[in-house]
């Protein structure tokens, strides 16, 4: 079920697929909720999926003036509240994964479980940004392109304003309390100490390194990430001999 819905002043598309607890997917940057195609969407057996194409993005136009990542975590904030009707678990991907994490951080009693996919939580820890005059492959503006209400000539706006806001503020990863989930390709975009150092810090953090993939990992093995994903969700941790985990030999007082 498709449709639109005005959140925090924006008119934003959304769908809502399967049934069961909610999960809110927030896809990547200059793309839509296009990525989760073939590998996220097919929890929609077992979860409520709500998907949202964020401001300036696939079928959500975009709005005139800069764009902070306060207005993301608004954003999404308001459709969890309108639409989604409360707290969920959020799976964000790449700069949609920044979001899940500051919103994580900013509005703590939304967010359940948390995904955090190929995303980083400071401009530090990728090997590179978009520039804000970057020429995007020929193949992501038509994508673009396909949905985007805004026409193709729109696209070096949003890349601008994204890239600018991309830029910008470090979130603090230790003050996440949901349990969450980081996944990583061994050949990622993200530089590999940045995000054992977000795992380090994050207090219920699990870490997932996906072999033989790359910052595309949903399309180069959408089986083996989303059991992963499928996995965090249903269960809880439970291993044998844990060491840093509450019950591990770390995590107790030492004489």
């Amino acid at each position: 079920m498709s449709d639109y819905v005005t959140v925090n002043g924006v008119r934003s598309w959304y769908d809502v697929r399967g049934d069961g607890e909610p999960l809110v997917l927030l896809h990547g940057g200059f793309s839509d909720s296009r990525d989760f195609d073939g590998n996220l969407l097919n929890l929609a057996g077992g979860f409520r999926i709500h998907l949202l194409d964020r401001r300036g993005h696939g079928r959500t136009p975009d709005v005139e003036g800069p764009v902070s990542i306060d207005m993301l975590v608004d954003d999404v904030a308001a459709f969890l509240e309108e639409v989604v009707g409360g707290p969920a678990h959020v799976a964000g991907y790449s700069t949609g994964g920044y979001v899940a994490l500051a919103l994580a951080l900013r509005r703590p009693e939304l967010v359940r479980k948390l995904v955090l996919v190929s995303t980083a939580y400071d401009k530090d820890g990728w090997m590179f940004l978009p520039q804000p005059d970057a020429q995007l492959p020929p193949e992501l503006v038509d994508r673009y392109a396909e949905v985007s209400p805004d026409g193709r000539d729109h696209m070096p706006v949003v890349v601008r304003k994204f890239a600018e806001m991309e830029a910008g503020e470090t979130l603090d990863p230790a003050g996440v309390a949901s349990p969450t989930l980081i996944l990583l390709a061994d050949d990622d975009m993200i530089h590999l100490r940045h995000i054992v150092d977000m795992y380090e810090a994050i207090p219920q953090a699990q870490l997932g390194i996906v072999p033989a993939t790359s910052h595309l990992l949903f399309w180069e093995k959408p089986e083996l990430v989303t059991r992963l994903v499928e996995d965090f969700l249903t269960t809880e941790p439970a291993p044998i001999m844990p060491v840093r985990r509450p019950g591990g030999f770390l995590a107790q007082p030492q004489r």
